[in-house]
């Protein structure tokens, strides 16, 4: 076996550069850190342009399709599109928050006045009367809940003047999130428009440096293109349906804030799983100022509600877009939330859609290679027994 000195360099560089991360991983570590933190303003707006793309392409098959090729229409199509795109999301989350946010306040203001009194009917209900001791009642109602209230406003309010610091440090970090916000969505909006050449960049770096593996790499990133595309619109589809779902059942049982509750509801059934009862919770805090009762029905509502959401149209609403069986859909999500939180139940699901359909490729191609391979194997065996025959045959024929 010939040994080359090129090997045997690489073999050592590669030993000694992982000794020294080895050896210094703290400062590796925190190096890398510190890069990722800097690079994260690039991420999120890939995360903001991928997630705006599926709006853009939308638009571009629909803008003056009839003449794509026309000099006007095609240097004009990217940006028109791509505003086309921004203005449709931002206003689709306008509607969300106009629907929800105001009368949010509103019924926020409205149970903190009413506090003193619902605690007193509380108190004085029949219930409270046999089951709870005499002495623990008179303690409860001698108490001034107005009082105790304004007492912690004022705790608050003389508690800001001792918070400086904390307010400096606060306001710095909303300026540091402010700022690599509108960083990111500058770094969405040139890859929306550069998206073509970027695409055509990535080829020919793929081209030139990995030409072996081209076809395997650009199939992957087919399949994890796809699996996401597939994803993000069959959970905006899930929504639609849980928004629909929640409205109508809140009619039928006549609760209050019924198409607004039903929006909310909906809109946080983005988030897998955990979003509806988000959404519940903030639901059951705005039907309280009408009824605790009706409160408490309404929490019920929404656990049956979101089971039945989560375990027969989730599974089959984002599970067949992504070609996930159902198993499969919630075991991503319990493995993707335990890892990464919600960043994982977002993300477990289309990552799994692909590794399952990946595999699921190699493993055809392999029962397909091997068949074809018995079955060559048996086509030669045929062969030589009926050679064999034959001669025989011949043997008998020509023997005295």
């Amino acid at each position: 076996m010939k040994i080359e000195w090129k090997s045997c360099i690489r073999v050592a560089v590669s030993g000694f550069l992982l000794y020294l991360a080895i050896y210094y991983w703290d400062m590796v570590s925190g190096l890398a850190v510190s890069l990722i933190g800097s690079l994260s303003p690039l991420f999120i707006g890939f995360a903001i342009a991928y997630v705006l793309n599926i709006l853009m392409t939308f638009y571009e098959r629909h803008y003056f399709p009839l003449h794509y090729d026309k000099k006007l229409v095609k240097k004009t199509r990217p940006f028109v599109c791509m505003i086309a795109a921004i203005v449709s999301f931002v206003a689709i989350i306008a509607l969300i928050i106009r629907l929800v946010v105001p009368e949010l306040i509103l019924c926020i203001k409205f149970l903190v006045s009413q506090i003193p009194p619902l605690l007193g009917n509380i108190l004085q209900n029949d219930l409270v009367d046999k089951y709870v001791p005499d002495d623990v009642i008179s303690s409860l109602t001698s108490i001034n809940w107005q009082q105790i209230v304004s007492k912690a406003v004022q705790f608050v309010v003389s508690g800001i003047s001792t918070a400086a610091g904390a307010i400096f440090s606060a306001i710095s970090s909303v300026f540091s999130i402010v700022v690599t916000a509108f960083i990111s969505i500058i770094f969405s909006v040139y890859f929306m428009l550069g998206k073509e050449t970027l695409k055509k960049q990535t080829g020919r770096l793929l081209h030139t440096y990995c030409p072996k593996y081209e076809r395997s790499v650009k199939h992957i990133f087919e399949v994890f293109n796809d699996s996401f595309h597939r994803f993000i619109v069959g959970q905006c589809l899930d929504c639609i349906i849980l928004w629909l779902m929640c409205t109508f059942g809140m009619l039928i049982f006549k609760f209050p804030y019924a198409q607004m509750i039903g929006a909310f509801v909906g809109f946080t059934a983005l988030i897998p799983v955990a979003g509806a009862y988000i959404g519940a919770l903030v639901g059951a805090v705005m039907i309280m100022t009408v009824s605790p009762i009706k409160s408490l029905l309404f929490i019920l509502f929404v656990i049956i509600l979101q089971q039945l959401e989560g375990n027969f149209v989730y599974p089959k609403v984002v599970g067949k877009s992504v070609g996930l069986p159902a198993v499969w859909v919630l075991a991503a999500i319990t493995i993707g939330g335990s890892l990464m939180g919600i960043t994982g139940m977002l993300i477990g699901v289309p990552i799994f859609g692909a590794l399952y359909k990946l595999l699921k490729e190699d493993v055809c191609r392999r029962e397909l290679a091997k068949s074809a391979v018995n079955d060559k194997k048996t086509a030669s065996k045929g062969k030589k027994g009926i050679d064999i025959s034959e001669t025989k045959k011949g043997m008998f024929k020509n023997s005295p």
